[in-house]
Order: structure tokens, then C-alpha cells, then sequence
């Protein structure tokens, strides 16, 4: 599948007219615990020649496959393929944005070339906000476990859409960084030995084995556990004051030296 993806990746640099600067995956795979089914979830920044950028008409600045705009090889359908401009990926990177500091640290990188994914984390500690990255994995957290974990039965998988980004946010306050991509990496780290982590333990060994979908009785000492910490970490981020200096001089240095850099122009 790796050789798919950097077809793919070749063939879309040739039918959008851009120069892909990294690819990776993103969702369970990236996260370690895919199922036998699992989608292949490539998430990619791409980089568009000058006279793209000098226009004064707004411009689409995803790529989606399948997209509107078809590309000439057939995609898998287990290929799911989504990118951004690099212009928009700064843009959110400004902002803290978590699934790009997700993409960045990857634990499966299909492709990277020339050195703006290299600068980028470079810049990440001076970027890196707790208060907005925490917002986002709350809320995920929150909005999932209303909807996936209130009922009598649930299906396994809905645990790790809630247990996910609660990890990851306890992870941002007991370390104040970037929490890592690998959903065991969090487990380790964050949960003590025990009954609670056993069970997840249990869980997880069973979703990989393909049994992700199965509607059972919810597992309380998990529920429990989630609501406590859901209502710790919002009362936690409140508390938080954190104010990072303005990157943008930066970001636009970069940006104007990556198209120096890949396309040869100053």
C-alpha cells in the first residue's frame, strides 16, 4: 500500500500543478490501533507555483480524493486522501491547530521533501498553545461521550472517540506539549496499573482483532472514568493563562522560502 500512496501522491502533484512537501497518516493506524478493515487516512501539505498565489480571485485550498476534480489513476477504497496548501496549513499551525501537530508527528510518513515540515517543528514549542489544543480534544471529548456513551449498549470502537483525546488531554496538562500520536504511548504514560487500565488493555486487544462494531453493555469503570476526568479537565483549562508571541514574520519567511526553495523563485 506504501507504493500506492506515493503514486497517488505523484500522480496529484502532476494533476494539480503542485509539489507535495510531506504526507502522512492520520486516524487509527497513525494512532496504533487500526482494525483489519481500517481505512488508509493520508493527509498531505502541498505547495502551489507563484503565480497561483498571485491572483485576486479566492482559490480552493484542499485537495480531497475522491475530489470534484479527478485525478487520472483510480483510488482504493480504502484510501481516503485529503491536503492542504501550505499557505493554510501555516495559517492553522498559527493557531495551534492539533490535527496538523498530529500530521507532523506521525508515526507513518509516506513522503517528505524539502525543508518546510523540518522548520515547522522546529518552531512548534514557540507555537504550541495548551489552552487551544486542550479546547479541542475537550470538546471532542465531550461531544463524542454524549453521543457514543450514554446509552445501555455501545460499540467498542466509540470508547477510543472519547478515550483519545481525554488521554491526550491530560497528557497537555501534566507536560504542557504536544501530546504523542500513539493511543498506547498516552495509556502508559497517563493511566497507573490496574483495573481501569486493564480494561482498556482488553478493549483494545479486541477492537485490533476485528471486533470494533459489537454492540455490548457499557463498561462503567471506562464511563466513570471519562466523565470525571471530562469535568476536571474543563474545569482545568479555565485556569489557564498562556500567551505566545506572534509567529507570523516567521511563518511568511517561510513560506517565501519554500517556494524558493521548490520552484527556484526570489
Amino acid at each position: 500500500m506504501r507504493e500506492h500512496i506515493q503514486e497517488a501522491l505523484r500522480q496529484i502533484e502532476k494533476d494539480f500543478d503542485v509539489k507535495v512537501l510531506y504526507a502522512c497518516e492520520s486516524g487509527s493506524r497513525a494512532w496504533g490501533f487500526p482494525s483489519k478493515d481500517s481505512d488508509y487516512d493520508v493527509r498531505f501539505i502541498y505547495v502551489h507555483r507563484k503565480n497561483w498565489y498571485l491572483s485576486i480571485d479566492h482559490k480552493r485550498d484542499v485537495i480531497e480524493i475522491p475530489a470534484r476534480d479527478s485525478i487520472s489513476m483510480p483510488i482504493d477504497d480504502l484510501l481516503d486522501m485529503s491536503g492542504w496548501e501550505l499557505s493554510k496549513a501555516l495559517r492553522l499551525f498559527r493557531k495551534s491547530n492539533p490535527p496538523l501537530f498530529e500530521w507532523l508527528y506521525s508515526s507513518i510518513v509516506y513522503h517528505q521533501a524539502y525543508s518546510a515540515v523540518d522548520k515547522m517543528r522546529a518552531l512548534e514549542k514557540n507555537i504550541f498553545s495548551p489552552v487551544s489544543c486542550l479546547y479541542h480534544y475537550l470538546n471532542m471529548a465531550k461531544g463524542n461521550f454524549r453521543d457514543y456513551l450514554q446509552g445501555e449498549q455501545v460499540k467498542i470502537k466509540k470508547y477510543f472517540y472519547v478515550m483519545r483525546p481525554v488521554l491526550a488531554g491530560k497528557w497537555i496538562e501534566k507536560y504542557h506539549t504536544v501530546p504523542p500520536i500513539e493511543f498506547q504511548a498516552l495509556v502508559e504514560d497517563i493511566l497507573p496499573n490496574g483495573e481501569l487500565k486493564e480494561a482498556i488493555d482488553h478493549l483494545l486487544v479486541r477492537k485490533m482483532a476485528g471486533e470494533e462494531l459489537s454492540l455490548e453493555p457499557r463498561i462503567e469503570i471506562i464511563n466513570e472514568y471519562l466523565n470525571r476526568e471530562i469535568i476536571h479537565l474543563d474545569k482545568y483549562v479555565k485556569g489557564i493563562n498562556h500567551e505566545i508571541p506572534d509567529p507570523t514574520e516567521e511563518l511568511n519567511a517561510l513560506f517565501r522560502e519554500t517556494l524558493e526553495e521548490v520552484w527556484g523563485i526570489k
